[in-house]
């Protein structure tokens, strides 16, 4: 269900104590900070063995050859497989699309014919222990007869370019003209001022601090494959493994244990670890594979490499008055499931105007493959990329017209809801003014702007930036299908279980992997039940403890998970007053839960424990009114029918640049947000702090680059450069709250927007410090040598 007001039946109120809305401690912290937590590489299994990958160490070619003798003789190597070994089907990601908006490739589980990026999985080495296992490695032999690699956009669109996949021409999987607002070309011939961004953003790695592992093993007495994996998406990994692997899918269950992130990048399917359930199957000996970090820089999923070149009409008030843009996104080599190639183009199609009045559009949105490793969402997927665009072309066209960047956003917000923009999407209320307002005010109270002329005085280059935007969160199922996706994600499940002793068990769809869910979902259901935190559990990552659910991403967990636990629990509420009025011999409407019980209305001294109820319910059932079964259990789904629902935020950065090093240092960083009801306020703040340094990171540092030959750069830690403490600055958050108004929570996603708006925020503070140079930087990542060359036209 969706589009609830929160109207209850009069018989039943829910209890008056809350802790929605108090930061309650973690749950999760004394397991996981006394070393208790149990992740994938804690799993030990009598007779296990280990896997690891011979990977290809070309960009693009045939296989000629492999010889996989030696590796059999290696010490400690049990098997060696092939994909002529396993027979196992292709993940074939796919959009209900035409051939000339989406084209349909797979990705076999191991390369079989053809290789695509450096680091592809050719075979897969079984062994006694990991140690063998990278030793079997050395031993293998493959040949390869090598194509020319197509290693950037650019290349992969030249005409005659070769192509990564015969089926795709032009090396393009997806190409759609979303928008395209009847009279735009002449909105920008007669326009006061048009500007134009061109910007390149690099390609990162989502870096969680857990790679990616599995271990699965065979359970006989259940006839049933058991994958333990950190996976985002429990559910959807079943699915595929089970297709893969030709099994019922009732002969797969997926155990996720505790996770140490994902970022987006553990919400697709991996080809790794259905490879390892096979060899498990095949050998009938439980099998582990743990992603060392060199292949979790080049050959997990990464993200990001985008390409924009964007116009902007605006009249001579400074009012926007159309957008034009073409985004082409470097998918690299394979689509990703279940989301295709299509998630990030179709994702900054439909979104780019983001917080702004525009009434003319226009949009041509590409995905290019090339032979690097494949792309997958990663926090914020194209929304850090489309709001530094957009954030650009207003600072530019401030500077045009004279007016100060801030005012000029002040005339385009959005500031009258349900809004309908001309991308055909419905915006609910949201605080786009209020958020700006307040974050620019904080910014002059703190002095930052006398500090600026004071530096500039000095010689010293200072400078502030801003970025407002909105992060669309609760994706329903109207939102996927009208992206035309075949796997159609949206809905969650829930189930609500009191035992005999009065606790409670909720089950939830979704996947935390570092967000909290224990806590903030538990909280939910206490509030709604009255009972004590303590009372509640939290069961989630089992796909036969839970009955499906689609994981965690894209901000849903709250807003519609949340809302689907929220229901399930009050479902429960409601069949434990029937009860409770029931035994206390009174009418449902003359009774209420109170701490943990159900009491008389007017007389609280009658009234029964929940444990009292429970028994009753389970081991004294002729107790029962005759219209109640025994047991007290209650199910709920929720889904989203409409847009979703918008957080937003507006960032303001202050950052000195250093001359002779080029080094940008941020001094200040604010955060002005709104997610509507905020179930805990310091997991909250996490949440935004942890999306706002990788927002910087992006800005500022991390970059996986690959050479001609399609080798990737960054092998470690020495090469791909990772911001530590030092560089990520205190963040200062001010909330302001706009509930969502349809789901059951009155909650907004809270997991993307501090990645979403940083890059824009540091871009724009970056290019105001070097406003007296006249150079203008629109590349991320902005690197030192870039900024000290700006720096020496002031010499």
């Amino acid at each position: 269900m969706s589009g609830s007001t929160h109207a209850e039946p009069t018989k039943y109120t829910e209890p008056t104590d809350r802790l929605v809305g108090r930061s309650v401690r973690r749950r999760e912290d004394p397991r996981l900070l006394t070393g208790r937590g149990r992740f994938v590489d804690d799993i030990q299994l009598s007779g296990m063995l280990h896997a690891q990958f011979v990977r290809s160490t070309v960009a693009h070619g045939t296989i000629a050859s492999i010889d996989l003798s030696a590796v059999r003789e290696v010490p400690g190597v049990i098997a060696v497989f092939t994909a002529a070994d396993l027979g196992l089907a292709d993940i074939s990601p796919r959009l209900d699309r035409p051939l000339s908006e989406f084209v349909p490739t797979d990705m076999p589980i191991l390369a079989h014919d053809r290789v695509r990026f450096v680091g592809e999985p050719v075979a897969i080495v079984i062994a006694t222990d990991a140690y063998a296992a990278e030793d079997g490695l050395e031993a293998a032999k493959v040949a390869y007869a090598t194509l020319p690699p197509i290693t950037s956009d650019t290349r992969a669109l030249a005409p005659g370019a070769q192509l990564v996949h015969d089926e795709a021409p032009n090396n393009t999987l997806v190409d759609v003209a979303m928008f395209a607002t009847e009279g735009i070309d002449a909105i920008f011939d007669t326009a006061a001022c048009v500007v134009r961004v061109r910007t390149r953003t690099g390609r990162q790695n989502a870096l969680p601090l857990e790679t990616r592992g599995a271990v699965a093993e065979w359970d006989a007495k259940e006839e049933q494959l058991v994958l333990h994996t950190c996976t985002q998406t429990p559910h959807q990994v079943r699915t595929v493994a089970a297709q893969c692997l030709h099994l019922d899918e009732r002969a797969v269950r997926v155990i996720v244990p505790d996770m140490g992130g994902g970022f987006g990048q553990k919400c697709v399917v991996g080809r790794e670890e259905i490879a390892v359930a096979a060899a498990a199957l095949r050998l009938n000996r439980p099998v582990k594979w743990i992603e060392d970090r060199k292949d979790a820089l080049t050959a997990s999923f990464l993200a990001r490499e985008q390409t924009y070149d964007v116009r902007a009409a605006f009249d001579s008030d400074g009012r926007i008055l159309g957008l034009d843009a073409d985004v082409v996104c470097d998918m690299g080599a394979y689509s990703c499931y279940p989301f295709t190639a299509g998630i990030e183009p179709l994702m900054a199609s439909a979104e780019m105007p983001s917080v702004y009045r525009v009434p003319a559009y226009r949009v041509r949105g590409r995905a290019v493959t090339t032979n690097k490793a494949p792309t997958a969402p990663y926090r914020g997927v194209s929304r850090p990329q489309y709001v530094m665009v957009v954030e650009r072309l207003f600072e530019r066209a401030a500077r045009e017209l004279g007016l100060d960047a801030v005012e000029i956003r002040r005339r385009n917000v959005i500031t009258e809801f349900p809004y309908t923009g001309v991308n055909n999407i419905t915006y609910d209320p949201g605080s786009y003014l209020e958020s700006l307002d307040l974050c620019e005010q904080v910014v002059k109270d703190e002095g930052w702007y006398t500090a600026k002329e004071a530096a500039a005085a000095e010689g010293r280059n200072l400078g502030i930036g801003y970025a407002c935007f909105s992060e669309r969160t609760g994706y329903g199922s109207s939102a996927f299908a009208a992206r035309k996706m075949e796997v159609v994600p949206g809905f969650d499940l829930s189930e609500a279980r009191m035992d005999t002793t009065g606790a409670v068990t909720i089950t939830t769809g979704t996947q935390s992997h570092g967000q909290s869910h224990e806590t903030t979902m538990a909280q939910i259901a206490a509030d709604v039940l009255g009972v004590d935190l303590a009372k509640v559990r939290i069961h989630q990552g089992d796909t036969d403890r839970i009955a499906y659910g689609w994981g965690t991403f894209a901000s849903r967990s709250i807003v519609v998970g949340g809302s689907a636990v929220r229901l399930a629990a009050r479902r429960l509420g409601e069949k434990v007053l029937a009860l409770g009025a029931h035994l206390l011999g009174v009418g449902e409407a003359d009774a209420e839960l109170h701490g943990g019980g159900v009491r008389v209305r007017a007389d609280h001294d009658r009234a029964l424990a929940f444990a009292r109820i429970a028994e009753t319910a389970y081991l004294k059932a002729h107790l029962l009114p005759k219209d109640m079964e025994p047991g007290l259990t209650a199910t709920a789904s929720f889904d989203v029918f409409n847009d979703g629902t918008f957080s937003n935020a507006t960032h303001g950065v202050v950052v000195e640049l250093h001359r002779g090093t080029g080094r940008v240092e941020i001094l200040r960083y604010i955060c002005v947000e709104d997610c509507g009801v905020a179930v805990n306020p310091q997991v909250v703040e996490g949440q935004c702090r942890g999306g706002i340094a990788q927002g910087i990171a992006g800005a500022l540092f991390e970059q996986v680059s690959y050479d001609d030959n399609g080798e990737p750069s960054a092998t470690s830690f020495m090469d791909y450069k990772v911001p530590t403490a030092h560089e990520i600055p205190d963040v200062a958050i001010h909330h302001l709250e706009t509930p969502c108004l349809f789901n059951e929570t009155g909650a907004k996603g809270a997991g993307e927007g501090g990645t979403i708006g940083a890059p824009a925020a540091v871009l724009n503070a970056v290019n105001d410090a070097l406003a007296p140079t006249g150079v203008e930087l629109d590349n991320t990542p902005v690197t030192p040598e870039t900024v000290q060359r700006a720096l020496e036209q002031l010499s």
